[in-house]
């Protein structure tokens, strides 16, 4: 057990990454029934823009604004324009159409920097927490523990605004009956729009991060949807705190996966297997019933 420890540390960070990302795909799902397949491609532009004014020598604080500036404003623009075009079409091809706009950003994004890896570096990269687990040492960097506290309050911070807020009661009731709450008087498109800005805040966060945890690079971060989709469903696209937890579980049991003989290349597979198989949980639960 003592051996698996630290790719089990290592995990808690990535996967903290995984349940920010989740969180930001249900709060927009909860409130428009959008599944945001472009989150990633948000999340790497913001996290290029980032790296270009970092390079360019500006502070750090107005870089990290900058990305997650982009990616709210790219979401907004999206939320705003393109998505209420398609407001009278099934949630399907709704969900469908942001695989297109994930497409273009992604392309712009490597047209404009180029497909050459990158790192992002951060502050909280010169430092880390030495935690001594039984007689096994284990060091978790300063930045992997940012992730899981802002997965956490950031968590939270959704739950109360869901909960308490004239807002979250207008994304609530939109979940439940979207023609229902437009005829009872609340601005649909309003309300959307704040879920789209809180969207992409999440997205700008999680590209700072995973760029820093894992490396710069559009596809990598795009890709980046796929486990936050898996930690999606096992929240059932509703549960925050499921969300989470199956984010974090996701990050530890795919580094962990290193250490499995003969699957340690396909270890990148993981959030697909468990993507697959919680929708077939999911569905043959739903059969029974």
């Amino acid at each position: 057990m003592e051996d698996y420890l630290p790719f089990v540390i290592s995990g808690l960070g990535l996967g903290a990454v995984y349940a920010l990302s989740g969180v930001g795909l249900v709060v927009l799902y909860r409130s428009s029934g959008v599944l945001n397949f472009a989150f990633g491609a948000l999340g790497a532009i913001g996290a290029y823009v980032a790296w270009s004014l970092l390079e360019a020598d500006w502070p750090q604080g107005l870089a990290w604004c900058a990305a997650v500036g982009t990616a709210m404003g790219l979401s907004l623009a999206y939320g705003r324009l393109l998505a209420p075009r398609l407001s009278h079409r099934d949630p399907t091809i709704r969900s469908i159409a942001t695989l297109g706009f994930a497409l273009v950003v992604m392309g712009f994004t490597e047209w404009f920097w180029g497909e050459q890896p990158r790192r992002l570096v951060l502050p909280t990269d010169g430092g880390a927490l030495e935690l001594l687990l039984g007689e096994v040492e284990v060091r978790l960097t300063h930045t992997r523990a940012l992730g899981l506290v802002l997965a956490v309050l950031m968590m939270g911070g959704v739950g109360l605004l869901l909960s308490k807020t004239r807002v979250g009661l207008k994304m609530r009731a939109l979940a439940n009956d979207r023609d229902l709450s437009a005829l009872l008087g609340i601005r649909v498109l309003g309300v959307d729009t704040v879920a789209w800005i809180l969207s992409g805040a999440f997205a700008g966060v999680c590209g700072l991060l995973l760029a820093n945890i894992v490396r710069l690079q559009a596809t990598l971060l795009t890709f980046l949807v796929i486990p936050a989709f898996a930690a999606a469903i096992i929240g059932r696209l509703h549960s925050l705190p499921a969300t989470v937890a199956g984010g974090i579980a996701i990050g530890v049991l795919e580094a962990v996966a290193i250490t499995v003989p003969g699957f340690a290349s396909f270890r990148t597979a993981t959030p697909f297997l468990i993507a697959l198989a919680m929708i077939v949980l999911y569905r043959t639960e739903a059969r029974r019933a």
